[in-house]
């Protein structure tokens, strides 16, 4: 029995008649694998040694700053160009975030437009990026991990002026 036959009869079991894109998630999987390889060889070429622990004002740092990220590239209007060859604008959902859907295809356009739709999908990617750069660059990485933290904290000082302003006006 063949790969392709074995895959399309794991596909055909798990889907249940839904058009799922697990060749798209397999794909996704393949592409991150590949980034983390490529990082460990880059870091091995450099020398760069794994710290015994990071601090937790690095978690925090980096957990606010995939948060912003992630929310930015997933969610944001302004970044909504480089999610539209694999979503579609449904409307805006204020604070300049925009609601998209993925069409309905078991494609890798599918796989892709979920991970670009996901915050949660995404944070994975950008956590290990993050936490990559750490190692590999670590000034450079807290400089735009403060950056985002920084937004991120503006952000919520903007909601909560503005749910101040509208308690006072009742």
């Amino acid at each position: 029995m063949s790969m392709a036959t074995i895959f399309t009869r794991v596909r055909e079991n798990y889907s249940r008649g839904e058009d799922r894109p697990l060749g798209g998630y397999l794909r996704a999987m393949g592409g991150y694998t590949g980034f983390v390889g490529a990082a460990v060889a880059v870091g091995r070429a450099r020398g760069a040694r794994l710290p015994e622990r990071l601090s937790w004002s690095d978690a925090v740092l980096v957990s606010v700053a995939v948060h912003k990220a992630s929310r930015l590239l997933t969610k944001s209007s302004v970044t909504s160009a480089l999610r539209a060859p694999f979503t579609r604008f449904e409307g805006s959902t204020g604070e300049g975030e925009v609601a998209e859907s993925v069409p309905p295809s078991g494609s890798h356009r599918h796989a892709v437009g979920e991970l670009l739709t996901c915050p949660f999908c995404s944070g994975v990617w950008l956590a290990t990026a993050f936490t990559t750069g750490l190692v590999l660059a670590p000034r450079a990485t807290r400089l735009v991990a403060t950056t985002l933290t920084t937004i991120a904290g503006s952000d919520y000082l903007h909601l909560a002026y503005d749910a101040a302003k509208s308690a006072v006006a009742r």
